[in-house]
C-alpha cells in the first residue's frame, strides 16, 4: 500500500513538472507569437478580460464541485460576496493589479522575444522576496540574498544584450527597453499583489477558488473599464472582439487556466521541482525563439539566462536547520 502511495505520489510529481514547465513555456512562445504576426491586431485589453471570465466560470464550478449541490453553491457564494463586503472590497486592490500587470505584460510580449520576456519576468522572485520580507517579515537565508544577486546581474546580462529596435510583421516596432521597463512594472506589482494575497488567504478559512471567485468579480469591471478607457474608439467602430480567431481564443483560455493548474499541481511539487520547471521552460523558450522568431543566441544572452537559471535553484534550496533541543527546517519563502 505504501510503495503505491509513494508511486502515485512520484508519478503526480513528474505531471506537475511537466505542466508547470508547458504552462510557463507556452505562455510566453504564444503571448509572443500573437503580438508579432500579420493580420488584424487584436485588442490586448479585451483579451484580459476574457481571459478573467473563463477563469470566473472555471472558479464557480471548482466551487459548485465543492459544495456538492446548488443550494450550497449559492449560499456560500451569498454568504462570501455579499454578506462581507468588506472582506470582499479588500480583494479589490489585488483585482486591480492583476488587471494592470497582464496588461503590461502584453506591452511587454510585443517589445521582448519570447527568450528575453520569459527570463525577464523572473525578476518577479526578486520583488516577490522583497514583499515577503517588508510586509510578512519572512526571513531570507544568505543562500537566497546570493540568489537574488545572480538573478538581478543575469537579468541586467540579458537586456545589454537586446538593445536594437525592430519593426515586426504586425506593424508594432519593438523597443526592448519599453518591453523591459514593462516587465519591471508587472515584476513589481505581481510581487506586490502575490504576497497582499497570500496575507488575505492566510487570514480567512476562505477556499483559493472562492477567492479567485472574488478576484475574478472585481477584476472584470476593472478590466472593462481599462478597455473603454485605452481603446473605446477602436471597440465602438470594430467591435469588443476584433482580430480575435482560433488561435486568440487559445491564448485567452492558457491564461486563464495558467494559475489556476499551477495552484492544483503547486502542492504536489516541491521548490526545487518548481525551479527546474521554471528553468526547463527558460531553456524551451530559447531554443523554440530561434527556430520560430528567428532568434539569435547570443554568448551575453547565454551566461545572463545561465546566472538567472542558478539562481532560481539556489534560492529554491532549503538548507535545514538542527539545533540539540529539536529539528526544525528552514521556513519557506
Amino acid at each position: 500500500m505504501n510503495k503505491t502511495l509513494q508511486r502515485t505520489g512520484q508519478t503526480l510529481k513528474y505531471i506537475s513538472l511537466l505542466t508547470l514547465t508547458l504552462q510557463n513555456a507556452m505562455v510566453s512562445l504564444s503571448m509572443r507569437y500573437s503580438r508579432i504576426r500579420a493580420g488584424d491586431m487584436f485588442l490586448s485589453s479585451t483579451a484580459v478580460v476574457m481571459a478573467e471570465v473563463v477563469k470566473l466560470i472555471t472558479c464557480l464550478v471548482l466551487v459548485y464541485v465543492e459544495e456538492g449541490n446548488f443550494e450550497k453553491f449559492y449560499k456560500a457564494l451569498h454568504t462570501t460576496i455579499v454578506k462581507q463586503p468588506i472582506d470582499t472590497l479588500k480583494v479589490c486592490v489585488p483585482s486591480l493589479l492583476y488587471i494592470i500587470q497582464n496588461n503590461l505584460l502584453y506591452v511587454s510580449a510585443s517589445n521582448l522575444d519570447a527568450a528575453t520576456y520569459q527570463v525577464t519576468y523572473q525578476l518577479k522572485i526578486l520583488t516577490t522576496a522583497i514583499f515577503a520580507v517588508t510586509i510578512l517579515r519572512k526571513p531570507l537565508h544568505p543562500t537566497q540574498w546570493g540568489a537574488l544577486v545572480f538573478l538581478l546581474i543575469g537579468v541586467i546580462l540579458v537586456q545589454l544584450a537586446q538593445t536594437v529596435k525592430t519593426s515586426l510583421p504586425s506593424g508594432i516596432e519593438q523597443n526592448h527597453w519599453l518591453g523591459f521597463s514593462a516587465a519591471l512594472s508587472a515584476c513589481f506589482i505581481s510581487g506586490f499583489a502575490g504576497i497582499y494575497f497570500e496575507k488575505i488567504l492566510k487570514g480567512s478559512d476562505i477556499s483559493v477558488w472562492m477567492r479567485n471567485v472574488q478576484l475574478s468579480v472585481l477584476s472584470i469591471p476593472f478590466g472593462l473599464g481599462t478597455c473603454f478607457l485605452h481603446d473605446s474608439n477602436i471597440i465602438r467602430k470594430q467591435g469588443f472582439f476584433f482580430g480575435y480567431d482560433l488561435f486568440i481564443c487559445y491564448l485567452v483560455v492558457l491564461q486563464a487556466g495558467g494559475g489556476l493548474i499551477v495552484a492544483m499541481v503547486v502542492k504536489y511539487a516541491d521548490n526545487i521541482l518548481k525551479g527546474f520547471a521554471t528553468s526547463l521552460a527558460i531553456i524551451i523558450s530559447c531554443i523554440a525563439s530561434i527556430y520560430l522568431f528567428d532568434f539569435h543566441l547570443s554568448f551575453q544572452f547565454t551566461v545572463g539566462a545561465f546566472l538567472v537559471i542558478c539562481s532560481i535553484f539556489l534560492y529554491a534550496h532549503q538548507p535545514k536547520i538542527v539545533s540539540q533541543d529539536k529539528h526544525t527546517s528552514a521556513e519557506k519563502v
